[in-house]
């Protein structure tokens, strides 16, 4: 069995214990289903940890950062030089997701996938570079087979050394110049749905370069009839979205909830899921993107957002905003009295 094949071998979430976790939760001291989605994220929450008591005490968000050739067709508002610049703001603490993270005490990690730009000497960031960024997929595949495959397992990888350095809880999370276009060609060919719809601003265009976008975007997709998850990924996706992908699977195998950020991320997740459908199970899906592909990918994967607050920008922001959420869908079950006894003490 090869290393993607052990890797896609994840069992499928047991629930035997379900109907005793609905019960406790059932059971506290409020108006039954009074506390909505909350309840639910209880009960999943301790299935995933396979304890009536889960606790999130050591979050974590990774940040995988890659470059796209599709950027050198004019797919972007910005340079690609960008993605570099937002690393290194990343790496000093100053971006939104550290902001973010140290509200709700979250560990950043940010990781080098394939930024086009030596990084080497940059500290404090996990290396883990396949390439100097992906090939123009208007033109060409973004990366060969071997690429996709080598980091989707070091995705997997560096997932798999989080949670055995303590994480209990991994959000994922992104950064890179060009990846709102390479996510609406995986979007568009996994939901599926048609290109048009998959295609939004980004990180932000004026009409004429929104409809540029479009006409590349239309010429990339023209260029492969691939349908394969793997393929796809392997035509058009960016070595971060691969990484996240890869991230995904590993917190499933490892039976660890892992929080879903925006549509990139969440095409990513597309990828991982159409890969190995029963990950589904330990994802929770962080907030509604502002980008129109991101209720596609909803609609596709049967999922419903925590949060909505028009947010697009990346870094894993909405996934940490999630994680107050968690924590109190823990509190439900840990620090919440029992209905009964809360009735007995008032006879």
């Amino acid at each position: 069995m090869s290393k993607l094949d052990t890797l896609l071998a994840i069992p499928s979430l047991d629930r035997t214990s379900q109907p005793q976790m609905q019960a406790a939760v059932d059971g506290k001291a409020k108006p039954p289903r009074a506390l909505g989605r909350i309840e639910e994220m209880a009960v999943q929450l301790a299935l995933i940890q396979n304890t009536p008591l889960p606790a999130l005490r050591q979050p974590q968000l990774l940040v995988f950062a890659g470059d796209h050739g599709l950027t050198r067709s004019g797919v972007a508002a910005f340079p690609a030089a960008v993605t570099v610049s937002m690393v290194d703001t990343l790496l000093a603490g100053r971006a939104s997701a550290n902001a973010f993270a140290r509200v709700v005490g979250a560990q950043v990690s940010v990781i080098d996938a394939g930024v086009a730009a030596d990084l080497s000497d940059r500290q404090g960031l996990i290396h883990a570079k396949i390439a100097m960024g992906t090939q123009d997929a208007s033109e060409l595949p973004a990366m060969d087979m071997d690429q996709a495959v080598s980091a989707l397992l070091a995705g997997a990888s560096i997932a798999t050394q989080a949670i055995a350095d303590g994480a209990d809880l991994i959000c994922l999370g992104e950064m890179g110049i060009g990846n709102s276009s390479a996510a609406a060609l995986i979007i568009h060919r996994l939901a599926p749905a048609p290109l048009q719809s998959c295609v939004g601003p980004g990180a932000g265009h004026s009409p004429e370069g929104l409809e540029h976008k479009h006409k590349v975007l239309t010429n990339a997709a023209a260029r492969t009839e691939a349908t394969d998850p793997l393929n796809v990924l392997a035509q058009f996706g960016g070595y971060e979205i691969a990484m996240m992908a890869g991230a995904l699977l590993a917190c499933a195998k490892a039976r660890v909830a892992v929080v879903i950020d925006g549509v990139i991320c969440s095409a990513a997740a597309l990828v991982a899921l159409r890969l190995a459908p029963q990950a589904r199970e330990y994802c929770i899906f962080a907030h509604a993107s502002f980008e129109p592909g991101h209720k596609i990918i909803m609609d596709a994967l049967q999922a419903k957002p925590l949060l909505d607050l028009d947010m697009r920008v990346g870094e894993g922001t909405g996934a940490l905003l999630a994680i107050p959420l968690l924590q109190a869908a823990c509190a439900l079950l840990s620090d919440v009295a029992d209905l009964k006894d809360v009735l007995e003490a008032s006879a």
